[in-house]
């Protein structure tokens, strides 16, 4: 069974301010394989849009760095996994820890997204 996968991304790497991203990398996965990965350019930021906008990507999972509570939720609400906390680096490598269940997680949710998330 096919899953996508989206992590943001800014400056080619993995994006600890998930809201202001620039791009996403999504990656088709079956099983612990990589099938197909392709970057997706974001729409204009607006409180809530990300992840309704992923749904309609297709999206299963998203693995980000610090993130809000408000997109959290609105992303288990749409019936996405989410994995917070993650360090910056390459999508590939991302991807790779996540599917080899090597990657840390630190759940880093923010309660105020004008705050930085640790």
């Amino acid at each position: 069974m096919n899953k996508i996968i989206a992590i943001p991304m800014d400056n080619g790497v993995l994006s600890q301010h998930f809201g202001h991203c620039e791009t996403f990398y999504l990656a088709s996965i079956n099983g612990n394989s990589v099938v197909k990965e392709w970057y997706v350019t974001t729409p204009a930021h607006e409180p809530g849009l990300y992840p309704i906008w992923l749904k309609e990507q297709g999206v299963d999972i998203v693995i980000a760095g610090g993130m809000g509570k408000k997109a959290y939720d609105l992303f288990i609400q749409n019936g996405i996994e989410v994995h917070t906390g993650a360090e910056s680096q390459t999508p590939q490598l991302a991807v790779k820890a996540f599917l080899e269940n090597t990657i840390h997680f630190s759940n880093s949710i923010c309660e105020n997204h004008m705050h930085t998330c640790e």
